[in-house]
């Protein structure tokens, strides 16, 4: 199964991240459009492991205090369009905090460095520099494990672990 931890995010931010990415539809933006329901953030990729056993059990030495996420601006890694999110203590210290009890159990997981943003587009194309970005900040509360399948052509993201 492939795994993954993330924040989730609240329906108010989503809201304001579907109203950006009609936008960038309506400019001409094409690619694949993250569906809405599956719009996240990324603490650690794990990717294929057996059983999440061991995951689930390393996760759960996990502390964190809540914090806020506010989101910043559009950016891209290539042809995959994002937003950003202001970096904060918090942010970096829950993701140290998930990629040390990765370590400690010896699971392996994608180490690069960590820039926190929600995926919108993959393999976009057009002019999207214009647009604004989102308005929107939270406060996180609960980080989850999550397990990626693909059901009838489509991902499908099911929590599988909730923190605290």
């Amino acid at each position: 199964m492939r795994l993954f931890v993330a924040i989730p995010l609240p329906d108010e931010m989503k809201t304001s991240l579907v109203g950006l990415m009609h936008a960038l539809k309506k400019a001409g933006v094409k690619g694949n459009y993250v569906p809405v329901q599956n719009l996240h953030l990324t603490l650690a990729f794990i990717g294929e492991v057996e059983s999440a056993a061991t995951v689930k059990d390393a996760l759960r030495t996990v502390s964190f205090k809540p914090f806020r996420l506010s989101l910043t601006e559009l950016g891209n890694f290539s042809d995959l369009l994002w937003v950003g999110v202001k970096g904060n203590q918090g942010l970096s210290a829950a993701a140290k905090a998930v990629r040390d009890a990765l370590d400690a159990a010896g699971i392996d997981y994608d180490r690069k460095k960590f820039t926190p943003h929600i995926t919108l587009i993959r393999k976009a194309a057009g002019r999207w520099q214009q647009a604004a970005a989102p308005k929107g900040d939270s406060m996180v509360q609960k980080i989850s494990l999550m397990k990626s399948e693909q059901r009838n052509g489509k991902q499908v993201y099911t929590e599988i672990l909730s923190l605290p």
